[in-house]
């Protein structure tokens, strides 16, 4: 997957789970998972590789949190479109 993007999953309206998946090798699997914000948890590969981040609720997240993940994972920023659907139901 060459491209990060966001999945969001709904009930009645309302956003009910969210991951945000990261650029990953073909094949990739998680074998490690740590929580480094409240609520947003890192999926790790077996190389320390970041590949997704779980938002376990997903109506609370804020763009500042998302950054400052990113940010600890040494990633650029992302914009306030990027997670615009979270909000959207």
């Amino acid at each position: 997957m060459d491209q990060a993007f966001l999945q969001v999953t709904y009930r009645r309206g309302r956003a009910l789970a969210a991951y945000y998946y990261l650029p990953r090798p073909e094949g990739a699997r998680s074998v490690r998972t740590a929580e480094v914000e409240p609520g947003l948890l890192v999926d790790y590969d077996g190389n320390g590789t970041p590949l997704g981040i779980e938002i376990a609720d997903p109506r609370a997240v804020t763009l500042d949190a998302m950054n400052r993940v990113f940010a600890s994972l040494g990633l650029p920023a992302i914009p306030p479109e990027e997670i615009a659907p979270l909000s959207a139901a």
